[in-house]
């Protein structure tokens, strides 16, 4: 069944509420928007250093770059299938600047301690690596091919070495450490070492808890539609047909009365609500259209 009164209705909330980011995203995948201009507004969130910060990641209200705004910024510019050569020149001078003296990431740094920001980001040491967003900040810089020569980097180099040493002695933790495993393990090129990882991934997926099956759990749980949000999305093999049919009800249940989707977490202010919020409509409406109901 197609769900028009669910996109009539979400259509207002975003133009009403959301950045100007998550309208250009609106539009490029629904209203016949360019890439382009996703990455005009995109680039308001770059600073000079190259990384990105000024909240792209609304839980961090943080002005200076960060790791995770960073590796959103590359994820949006992989949605749209268009990875920006000057924004991938400064994103590269930013992670020689902050790629640790033996490979690897931290997952924040201590400058966002000084700004609003959600209680799980206060970082009291940034001298460690973390696979999240290690993962796919590696994964996605191997994907795109604006800057091709970007993998020849001794930053880039030393951390695809921090990253097999990790997997190799570590198993994942969680649904934020699971989707950047995925992410590196599906761009790298050394497809060969990749395969002993693939079995420890599956086998994490396949285990009762690590994909959410109740559609309506409570609290900041990771569900079918987080793991599998497009038919492409490799957990999805590790969903029944039922189960996804389900959660797929059970999201157009959870439209809101003024046309947005929730998040499933506290807010760090009314208006970084609506931030997420107006990110989050556009990701369920591309779920839905993806899996055939918009």
């Amino acid at each position: 069944m197609i769900h028009s009164d669910c996109f009539q209705r979400a259509r207002p909330f975003i133009y009403r509420n959301a950045r100007l980011l998550d309208r250009r995203r609106y539009e490029y995948f629904f209203e016949g928007g360019s890439k382009e201009a996703v990455i005009e507004a995109l680039r308001a969130y770059q600073n000079a250093d190259g990384g990105f910060g000024n909240a792209l990641e609304p839980d961090i209200r943080c002005p200076f770059s960060q790791p995770v705004p960073t590796e959103m910024a590359l994820a949006i510019m992989d949605q749209i299938g268009l990875f920006d050569e000057q924004i991938l020149e400064g994103i590269n001078r930013y992670l020689r600047k902050i790629t640790l003296e033996d490979g690897g990431i931290p997952l924040a740094l201590r400058s966002l301690n000084d700004y609003p920001h959600a209680p799980w980001w206060t970082t009291e040491n940034d001298d460690r690596p973390s696979i999240n967003p290690t993962g796919t900040i590696i994964g996605l810089l191997y994907k795109q091919n604006a800057l091709p020569d970007i993998v020849r980097e001794p930053y880039f180099v030393k951390t695809v070495q921090y990253i097999w040493k990790y997997m190799e002695q570590e198993r994942p933790s969680g649904y934020h450490d699971g989707t950047h495993w995925i992410v590196f393990l599906q761009n790298t090129p050394d497809r060969e070492r990749a395969e002993g990882q693939w079995a420890v991934i599956d086998e994490w997926l396949s285990r009762p808890g690590t994909i959410e099956k109740n559609p309506y759990a409570e609290g900041y749980v990771h569900k079918v539609l987080d793991w599998a949000p497009d038919r492409d999305s490799y957990a999805r093999k590790f969903v029944s047909n039922e189960e996804l049919a389900e959660h797929l009800q059970a999201l157009l249940v959870q439209q809101q009365e003024d046309g947005g989707w929730p998040i499933s977490w506290p807010a760090v202010s009314p208006a970084c609500e609506l931030e997420w919020r107006g990110y989050v409509t556009v990701e369920r409406l591309r779920t839905l259209r993806s899996f055939g109901l918009l």
